[in-house]
């Protein structure tokens, strides 16, 4: 999915989840993380599709995220950086967009942006009410250094041969 990114700003990914305090925050930090590891000149971000904000979510980060980012030895970002709402203006400056539940967040992106929601890549990591923090968590970190190193082979040529570039995670 490489969507139009001017020629000085870096490519971006953009993490969605529907609170934008557990899941995609992850996403987004260790992504951060990583992604310079590895090389990559990518930036991440994180938004959340919520209407109104969800009164389990208090403070700047799930309590799970952050014990989990911090235990990897992961920065987990600025502690005043509370749960975005996502406009269609961080839709349209993503060069790559990944809601991380698509039963839960196709729906929520055709509601609210029609015109994005196959523009979308989805994973399907559940949330609390179906999944535990740490197969959710484990399931993202995974997702992502597969990303990370899908990006990296595109940007390097490594892997030899023509690949989609939001190839399935």
């Amino acid at each position: 999915m490489l969507l139009g990114v001017g020629p000085s700003k870096a490519p971006r990914v953009l993490f969605l989840c529907t609170g934008n305090y557990y899941r995609s925050r992850f996403a987004e930090r260790l992504f951060a993380h990583l992604g310079p590891k590895q090389g990559l000149d990518w930036e991440a971000e994180s938004r959340g599709l919520f209407q109104a904000r969800d009164p389990y979510n208090v403070g700047f980060m799930s309590p799970h995220t952050l014990s989990r980012l911090e235990g990897m030895g992961v920065d987990p970002g600025p502690r005043d950086r509370f749960p975005i709402r996502v406009t269609e203006e961080d839709l349209k400056s993503a060069t790559r967009t990944i809601a991380l539940d698509e039963s839960e967040h196709r729906a929520m992106l055709e509601g609210q942006f029609p015109d994005w929601s196959e523009r979308v890549d989805y994973w399907q990591v559940h949330d609390l009410d179906r999944a535990t923090p740490e197969s959710a968590l484990t399931d993202i970190e995974t997702r992502v250094r597969r990303l990370v190193e899908a990006l990296f082979e595109v940007n390097t040529g490594e892997a030899g041969r023509v690949r989609r570039f939001s190839a399935p995670l």
